[in-house]
Formats: structure tokens, C-alpha cells, sequence
């Protein structure tokens, strides 16, 4: 058991029959009136993320959630499996629990999220960047430089992020999973 002041941004609670995870939170206190906090939260089971207030000194239940990594092996029409890199155990996650499947490579580690209790699989994430090379853009044009001008990019792994014009087919770059954008080129 836990209160309302051990609230801290990934903490996973149980909460409405539910497991969540606070993404972030702000401890108010109002001129007149008891103080609170509000928090937004990520449910970990189908993720939709709501709005919450408690009042502040609360007692919540802490969920113990376990995060293990895994190997990314390859996409079929049942889901995506993953390796167990220690003990080899192969699992299939479904598209909706990753945070960016559009970015997985084949042999990219991974974080699963399981539920310590009844270890059901809750989630899984990619790292924050992934290093993919370019297959398909088209050439930029010389003099079109003046602005920050970007041009689609296919990648390795099928998805499609836009980038500078500079970038070239075979040019590896680095992309923000979170956020699904360009970051840098990487040199070779």
C-alpha cells in the first residue's frame, strides 16, 4: 500500500478493478478546501489514457510490475514473438500492446511489461531510438535548402517518417520511437 505523496511519473497502481500507469501527476493545493492531486493515467491492459483526481493522503494499491527484455524474432498473422534472451522462452504480443511496432527490426531488444502476480503480459517498448536505414526517397534538390524542408523516407522496416532532404537511400538515421520522427543521420 502506498499514498498519494509516493506518487512518481511510471508508478503502476491498481485503481477501478484496472492496472494503471500514472503518467503524470500535480499535487494541488486549493485556498480553500482539502488538497488533492490530478493525475493522468495510462491503463496497461487496453491503453487509453484518462484523467484522475485523488485527495491528497490516499492509500492506493501498488501493482508490481516487471519489466524483462526481450528479442524481437519476426511478424506473422498471430502477432509479434519475442525472445526471452535468458531462458529462450518465446512469446507472441499482439500489435495494440507495442508502443511503435512500425520500428521493430528483426534482433532490436525489447522491454516486456508483466504483471509480477499473474504474469500477464501487459505491454511492450521499444528504446527511445532505433537506428534504421533508408530504402527509398527521393533525390534532393540542390537550392531547396534555405528552408527546413522535408521529404518522405521509406525504411527497412516498411513505415514512412519524414526527413531532411540531405538524407539518401542507404543512409542510416536515427528515429524517435516515441514520437515517430527524425533525429540524426548516423555515420557509418
Amino acid at each position: 500500500m502506498a499514498t498519494t505523496a509516493d506518487f512518481k511519473n511510471g508508478l503502476c497502481i491498481e485503481h477501478n478493478g484496472d492496472l494503471f500507469q500514472i503518467v503524470s501527476f500535480q499535487h494541488v493545493k486549493p485556498g480553500k478546501g482539502g488538497a488533492f492531486v490530478r493525475t493522468r493515467l495510462k491503463s496497461l491492459t487496453n491503453g487509453r489514457v484518462l484523467e484522475n483526481t485523488f485527495n491528497s493522503g490516499v492509500r492506493i494499491t501498488t501493482a508490481r510490475v516487471e519489466r524483462r527484455r526481450f528479442q524481437y524474432l519476426y511478424a506473422d498473422d498471430m502477432g509479434f514473438h519475442f525472445m526471452n534472451n535468458q531462458t529462450f522462452d518465446q512469446i507472441t504480443i499482439q500489435g495494440e500492446k507495442i508502443n511503435a511496432p512500425q520500428f521493430l527490426k528483426e534482433g532490436v531488444d525489447v522491454e516486456v511489461m508483466v504483471h509480477a502476480e499473474t504474469e500477464q503480459i501487459l505491454g511492450c517498448e521499444l528504446p527511445g531510438t532505433v537506428e534504421l536505414e533508408v530504402v527509398y526517397t527521393e533525390p534532393g534538390v540542390k537550392g531547396d535548402t534555405a528552408t527546413n524542408t522535408l521529404k518522405a523516407a521509406k525504411l527497412e522496416t516498411g513505415s514512412t517518417i519524414p526527413v531532411p532532404l540531405f538524407v539518401e537511400i542507404g543512409d542510416i538515421i536515427r528515429v524517435n520511437t516515441e514520437e515517430n520522427t527524425y533525429i540524426e543521420r548516423v555515420k557509418k
